[in-house]
């Protein structure tokens, strides 16, 4: 569908511009991966600035989905909520160098544009948001290095502060100045000169500077030359910064295949609730644990990338600066995507394997221990279906069962099963609405069974549950029940809420009877961090009262939203 070109720099121009951002890297995703190994031989560039700008998208549509159901605000959200949503999108999902750069300058255009609270901005505003978003990407690496992204966002800015006219026009000179700065990053790493091929990171950014002028002007620019000869050649840069030693010491040190030899061997992700000053001492010893160290972030909330050989330390150093989440450690020697072509054979996939959304660390783990490949969900931060094409890849199966657990992840689900298909992956998408229901499912899994066999019983495990939670209301609303206020205990069950209280205990309690007025053998009990034992004591001690020949299992969910999770078999 055309794109209607946006005048101003709106609260819907930045809708658009995310959405044409996320369609451009998707149309890009193979071909920036391909040409990635820099400093680490990782083949994932056009991926994690994907995946890092899915999730911008899926913030910034959270905010208009919020105006449209909102109580007789038909004005729609402000240019300051949704770049302040874009930002806060792209940190939480930023992967890899690549995407935690992008998300700093998706950042520093954010602050631009929110200093002045404006309902738009001209050209002026957007000249000024594109050289702010440079400056911050730079201070956020610590050893920028030329002919990297940092290269292409700088030049980006110097062509847009130079342009006289409209958004259009300074949009399309961003987008000039960047593609001329990608051409000249081989001659500023000879690494990229030796393979023949531009900078990986800095190709992306350019995709996302053509999606700008496409929001202004309609018109798609012409596509960007890679490479002179992409011969076998993998090789970009999804870094900022050379690895420690410089340029010099990097060109020295790699191997024929252009993966740098003696480098760190883990690459460390986390998101970080911290102060700025505790933030500026993890910078210091991160810097000396490793390198290709980038944070960024502000306001209590950041994401952490470092390349390191003792990641525990890297984690410890994040736990005393404040409270490190959403911990990935990639061991580069033990991935297979991050050695070259040929270096060593693939692993063997698995036959079969089972890929859930769980809402907490504590399902996580069971769900781990009964062998399924876990995304954790947490309160406010669902997953996008990048997320979940990931996982299924990392499960390394022939044939793979999803279990979303989640009504609302019904859609995100079903891109990632078609995603993952068209990879040649076998996958059944398994409409499973909460975690109880995966629990049943995962409990028949056989993986000896013919896949048609197994997915049917798991199906009819999962169909069988009925499920309920216990939760507490944000805000006054219409509810099955009545009207509910904020600070009520709300019980759902199969999704509706069906009783109102005051109290958790009394509420699950008339849940749980609710539940097993049906029918019922077997209770499953999943406790939130917030809830004592004493809950879950009381309501076994109502089943075994009650309910003669129904058992029940009790788990800890930790931070799962829901106080408590019910699931009656």
């Amino acid at each position: 569908m055309a794109q209607v070109p946006q005048t101003f720099f709106d609260a819907l121009a930045v809708r658009t511009w995310c959405g044409l951002a996320l369609e451009a890297l998707g149309r890009a995703r193979e071909e920036i991966d391909a040409i990635n190994v820099y400093p680490v031989a990782d083949g994932d560039t056009g991926t994690n600035l994907y995946l890092t700008v899915e999730s911008a998208v899926a913030a910034v549509e959270a905010v208009f989905a919020a105006h449209e159901v909102g109580s007789g605000d038909t004005g729609g959200p402000s240019l300051a909520e949704v770049t302040r949503a874009m930002a806060h999108g792209a940190l939480i999902g930023a992967r890899g160098n690549s995407g935690t750069i992008l998300a700093q300058l998706l950042r520093g255009m954010a602050q631009q544009l929110v200093d002045g609270e404006d309902a738009h901005i001209d050209a002026q505003g957007l000249r000024l948001a594109l050289r702010r978003a440079a400056d911050s990407a730079r201070q956020a690496v610590a050893h920028p290095v030329e002919g990297t992204v940092l290269s292409v966002a700088s030049a980006a800015a110097d062509a847009a502060g130079g342009a006289e006219g409209d958004c259009g026009t300074v949009a399309r000179a961003a987008y000039e100045g960047a593609r001329a700065a990608l051409a000249a990053t081989p001659g500023q790493l000879a690494v990229l000169e030796r393979a023949g091929v531009v900078d990986a990171g800095g190709r992306g950014l350019v995709a996302v500077l053509a999606a700008l002028v496409e929001t202004f002007t309609g018109e798609v620019p012409g596509t960007v030359a890679v490479s002179a000869s992409v011969r076998h050649a993998r090789v970009g840069s999804d870094t900022g910064q050379a690895p420690r030693g410089g340029p010099g010491a990097d060109d020295a040190a790699e191997c024929a295949d252009g993966v740098t030899e003696g480098g760190p061997a883990y690459e460390v992700i986390y998101l970080l609730e911290a102060d700025d000053a505790s933030v500026a001492r993890l910078r210091q010893r991160l810097d000396v644990l490793g390198d290709s160290l980038v944070v960024v972030g502000g306001d209590g909330l950041w994401n952490v990338h470092v390349h390191v050989d003792d990641a525990g330390a890297a984690v410890e150093a994040g736990v005393e600066a404040g409270r490190p989440y959403r911990i990935r450690i990639t061991h580069f020697a033990a991935d297979d995507v991050h050695t070259s072509r040929g270096e060593r054979p693939a692993r063997e996939r698995a036959e079969r394997a089972v890929v859930a959304v769980v809402p907490g660390e504590g399902l996580a783990g069971l769900y781990a221990e009964a062998g399924a490949t876990t995304v954790l969900a947490r309160p406010g931060e669902p997953p996008v279906s990048g997320e979940l094409v990931e996982a299924v890849r990392r499960a390394h199966a022939r044939e793979v069962v999803l279990l979303p657990n989640d009504a609302e992840l019904r859609h995100t689900a079903a891109a990632a099963a078609e995603q993952a298909r068209a990879e040649g992956i076998r996958v059944a998408l398994i409409p499973t609405r909460s975690a109880v229901q995966g629990i049943a499912a995962l409990a028949v899994h056989e993986p000896e069974r013919r896949f048609d066999e197994d997915v049917v019983s798991m199906t009819s495990a999962a169909g069988s549950t009925r499920y309920g939670e216990v939760v507490v209301a944000e805000r006054q609303s219409w509810t099955m029940a009545g009207i509910c206020q904020a600070g009520d205990v709300l019980g759902l069950i199969d999704g509706d809420v069906a009783v109102i209280g005051s109290d958790v205990t009394a509420t699950a309690e008339s849940v749980l009877d609710r539940m097993l007025a049906a029918g019922g053998e077997l209770v499953t009990l999943v406790l939130g961090d917030e809830v004592p034992e004493s809950v879950a004591e009381r309501l076994e001690a109502r089943v075994r009262e009650a309910y003669l020949a129904v058992d029940t299992v009790v788990y800890r969910g930790g931070r799962q939203g829901a106080l408590l999770l019910i699931g009656v078999e």
